[in-house]
């Protein structure tokens, strides 16, 4: 990166915690910012859902958060899902918010405290494509495990015309396998273009200030601006990108168990 200038592609860079590679048996197995981000998600979901273990017969606060999100997603089970979709409330559970966890904690402003940067682990297509292929993975396993060879019945939508079966079923197949791809690439542009915006009005805030003149300040103080607004837009695609990755999985899922 040249003097002056910032990249910002830079703050989506995997490396070492320690500072040096670790190999074992020719493999890189260094702990990494994006490995240690996620212990810290896990660390906060598990402390946000120990306030839901208390069972207080007077539920404080803290248990009425952890409740509430349990009913949350047993909402969005029963309602997406229907019967049958009891059991798939842990993964989506774990699914939502973990990934909203990982969003909210990717936008935290440490890079005001030196030495100290959050890392987005849900901007890197590697962890949106996991999550995206293991949900692709149990919808076909619970599919034909339930179903059989009757599953690809879910290829013909019902009422189909036999003049059209020669176009429908690649059609609709096509749109299937194409559900995991769709799934891991909205998370991952969503979130990488907020974080590249940010860096972006970051960076005319500093060079506004280093230009002096008259413009200088000016620029400045709008990229802040910009910075504010879509700090407060990145907020609420956490949220929502969060809540799409686990609805479309609900609605898949209910495509396997029910199929049309």
């Amino acid at each position: 990166m040249s003097a002056g200038k910032i990249d910002p592609m830079e703050q989506f860079l995997v490396e070492p915690v320690l500072g040096r590679h670790i190999e074992l048996f020719g493999y890189d197995v260094s702990f990494t910012n994006s490995a240690l981000f996620m212990v810290v998600v896990f660390v906060l979901l598990a402390v946000f859902m120990s306030g839901g273990l208390k069972r207080q017969l007077i539920p404080g606060r803290w248990q009425v958060a952890a409740e509430g999100a349990v009913s949350f997603i047993d909402n969005m089970v029963k309602v997406n899902i229907g019967s049958g979709g009891k059991k798939f409330a842990p993964y989506i559970f774990s699914l939502f918010f973990f990934i909203l966890f990982a969003n909210l904690v990717g936008v935290l402003p440490l890079a005001i405290l030196p030495g100290l940067h959050t890392f987005a682990v849900t901007s890197h297509i590697t962890v949106t494509a996991v999550l995206a292929f293991l949900s692709f993975g149990i919808v076909l396993l619970v599919g034909l495990w339930k179903h059989g060879l009757k599953f690809f019945s879910l290829f013909v939508p019902h009422g189909t015309p036999l003049w059209l079966m020669w176009l429908i079923p690649p059609v609709e197949l096509l749109s299937f396998l194409v559900r995991p791809f769709s799934l891991g690439l909205r998370l991952f542009v969503a979130m990488t273009a907020g974080h590249i915006l940010l860096e972006v009005f970051g960076s005319f805030v500093v060079q506004g200030l280093n230009a002096g003149g008259a413009m200088g300040p000016v620029v400045s103080l709008l990229s802040f601006v910009m910075i504010v607004g879509v700090s407060a837009l990145e907020l609420l695609v956490c949220a929502i990108q969060a809540y799409v990755f686990a609805l479309l999985t609900s609605l898949y899922l209910h495509d396997a168990v029910h199929l049309h």
